[in-house]
């Protein structure tokens, strides 16, 4: 069935309401909300890295907060264990069975915060739940349900003892942003409402998590002209063909880069991709899928860098409407 006008216009209406409604707490960063909210449409999930102090964790309590789904926060350290992220099953003596009881994974918005504090073991519990939607405990399957989205965060700055993500289990990332620090404007607003300590409190919950679904749902039937399959393609192709570049994005960084676009043009009303929608969201979704040459990394280029010179080199198919 496809896409109609009214169905995208609906779309874009409740999209618009779901960004002003986490604006109230996250002031200044449209479009790194934009971003997020993207990835939950899309069924992906988010990695924000940032210097500490930026609005990370408020960023993602604020979104939880806005739907009405169950949200958990899991403070990754060192000591944690992969049953601390995915549950255990625990003998119950009076049944005399054992009872699977879940872990923080079980909810429809999860923060995985400083997510490169944890062991790798940790970390790969997580990232499979991410790709699997479900996790496996003594041979049995627990659906995480839908919609569920991780958003993950990270701090680039404070390295000594961390882990750092793999890049394959960076590819398991729709998304990879950050928000960096406020304008003018928008400190002196936060510095004048510095009483409020607990700014994502405030935040109402203004959508059901089956109405995320069926977003979901309308987003995977916008229209995308083979023109604009080819030109993904070929931004893919060159990540890999570049001499700074050891490893380029993968197969499923293309198909990411799809979906994403899909998502961010119906937020804007409409049933079919731009390229000016590939365009935009080229950066946050192949940045972290390229693994940069040793010498070019210690040169200070960077993965965002080579993603705009290819987008400046390849050439976007002719507009044209669905």
């Amino acid at each position: 069935m496809a896409l109609t006008d009214d169905q995208a216009q609906w779309f874009a209406t409740a999209a618009e309401k779901l960004v002003v409604n986490v604006e109230q707490a996250v002031l200044g960063k449209r479009h790194v909300v934009k971003l997020v909210l993207t990835a939950l449409l899309s069924n992906g999930h988010v990695l924000l890295e940032d210097a500490p102090g930026t609005g990370k964790t408020l960023l993602a309590k604020s979104l939880a907060a806005t739907l009405d789904g169950s949200t958990s926060r899991i403070q990754f350290t060192p000591d944690l264990l992969p049953s601390d992220v995915t549950g255990v099953s625990i003998y119950d003596q009076a049944k005399a069975k054992f009872e699977f009881r879940k872990g923080p994974i079980f909810a429809t918005i999860v923060l995985a915060d400083e997510i490169n504090r944890a062991s790798p073991k940790t970390q790969s519990a997580l990232l499979e739940v991410m790709e699997e939607g479900h996790v496996t405990v003594d041979g049995e399957e627990h659906s995480v349900g839908e919609p569920f989205m991780v958003i993950a965060t990270q701090n680039p700055i404070e390295q000594a003892g961390t882990y750092a993500l793999p890049e394959a289990q960076l590819d398991r990332f729709l998304i990879k942003t950050s928000i960096g620090y406020p304008d003018h404007q928008t400190l002196v607003a936060l510095v004048q409402d510095s009483a409020n300590r607990s700014r994502s409190s405030a935040i109402e919950s203004i959508v059901k998590p089956e109405t995320i679904m069926t977003m979901s749902k309308l987003a995977d039937e916008v229209h995308v002209d083979a023109a604009i399959g080819e030109y993904v393609s070929e931004l893919v192709t060159a990540t890999r063909a570049n001499s700074q570049v050891l490893l380029g994005a993968s197969v499923r960084g293309a198909l990411s880069l799809i979906r994403a676009s899909k998502a961010w043009a119906i937020m804007d009303g409409r049933t079919f991709v731009t390229p000016d929608d590939v365009r935009g969201l080229a950066v946050p979704v192949l940045g972290h899928r390229m693994i940069i040459d040793p010498e070019a990394d210690f040169s200070g280029v960077t993965a965002e860098a080579i993603v705009a010179r290819i987008l400046a080199d390849v050439a976007p198919p002719a507009y044209r409407a669905a």
